[in-house]
């Protein structure tokens, strides 16, 4: 089956850029927060973890930290960038815990659970 992607726009408008490749993230392991519809967890949201979320997230039965060499995942440590599920980002921001966000790196498909106003309030790029 082909693979289809939904565009890479941003939920500014402009052009999807690289969340990090180091580790690399994405739905797809393209480095972006590119979505599709077998992406059912909406993996939209570029954040940069902190400690804060990742006990959050591990509480809440997501382990990010645990590498899993079998799926090429090496475990987030603070100050990785990594493409969340929208959900998770929004469940985190009720908590008052949400990482910070890169918009220009976040897929606009992230608005159907979360405002532009929140993420905004958390935006790390801007100005």
């Amino acid at each position: 089956m082909l693979e289809q992607r939904v565009a890479g726009t941003n939920v500014l408008g402009g052009p999807l850029l690289p969340c990090s490749v180091a580790p690399l993230t994405g739905f797809f392991r393209d480095g972006c927060c590119n979505t599709g519809p077998e992406d059912l967890g909406l993996h939209v949201v570029c954040v940069e973890v902190t400690a804060e979320f990742l006990t959050f997230s591990r509480i809440a039965g997501n382990d990010l930290t645990t590498p899993i060499p079998e799926y090429g995942f090496p475990g987030l440590k603070p100050g990785d960038r990594w493409c969340l599920c929208a959900a998770r980002w929004e469940e985190a921001r009720r908590a008052g815990i949400a990482p910070p966000v890169l918009l220009e790196a976040t897929h606009v498909a992230a608005l159907e659970v979360c405002s532009l106003d929140d993420l905004k309030a958390h935006a790390l790029d801007l100005e």
